[in-house]
């Protein structure tokens, strides 16, 4: 598997989820970023390889990758229980399926300090390079957790005191402005075709909803309702 790119190589070389086996650099390539992903690769005894940018164009699916690139392997996932003790910003994303909107996603929550986030077991990895390039390397330095059964892992977060907070228009919705993010939260988000599922909605202990300030009727996709949620968790906590 490649990644293409200085932001998606270096993140890929720091991440603590993924194994870099061997970069590819045009050889005519100097600059201060580039420069230090290759000490880096060296620190960590990875092979370099100098070519031209012409055999790399014909290994890439696009002329994006700035002249570097680097053969990975799959990225390693992690478990809840590793952190429910001393996390306090949890998000489950369910429903997403454009890889670009996923990666636009986790840049959100990762900028806004989320702890993990946490999907179901589909298998992003033939999207990974997709997905690190759209959250700014973001997908290779937040935990990720995957899942079979929503309920289960929920559960396993509210007995550790972590409320479950839906972005959900109903009748028990409040304006997402009048809840105490100060808690220790998870806050799920749905794509705009399905929303959430039934699981995910009966473990929640509120549901929340984004005010306008026009007569707009419809839903924001799941990327804004996303960052807008996420970060007046930093405003609440930062107050």
């Amino acid at each position: 598997m490649l990644f293409e790119g200085n932001i998606s190589v270096k993140a890929a070389l720091l991440s603590p989820f993924r194994e870099v086996t061997k970069i590819l650099v045009d050889q005519d390539k100097k600059d201060r970023d580039t420069n230090y992903i290759l000490r880096k690769a060296n620190e960590q005894n990875i092979p370099i390889e100098y070519t031209t940018r012409e055999s790399i164009d014909e290994i890439t699916t696009g002329k994006t990758h700035g002249g570097l690139v680097a053969y990975i392997e799959d990225r390693t996932y992690q478990n809840i229980e590793d952190y429910t003790k001393n996390s306090t910003f949890f998000a489950v994303v369910e429903g997403i399926e454009d890889p670009y909107n996923f990666g636009y996603v986790l840049r959100s929550l990762y900028a806004a300090g989320c702890n993990a986030v946490i999907t179901s077991n589909r298998n992003w990895s033939n999207a990974a390079n997709v997905v690190a390039k759209a959250s700014a390397g973001a997908s290779e330095y937040l935990p990720h957790i995957c899942t079979e059964h929503f309920s289960e892992t929920l559960s396993t977060l509210k007995e550790n005191n972590i409320q479950i907070i839906c972005s959900m228009r109903d009748d028990s919705a409040i304006e997402l402005y009048d809840y105490d993010f100060t808690q220790p939260v998870c806050i799920c988000i749905g794509g705009e075709k399905r929303g959430l599922s039934k699981d995910i909605l009966q473990a929640s202990d509120q549901n929340v909803y984004i005010p306008y300030n026009s007569d707009f009727r419809n839903a924001l996709n799941a990327v804004s309702a996303t960052t807008i949620l996420a970060f007046e968790i930093v405003r609440q906590r930062k107050a």
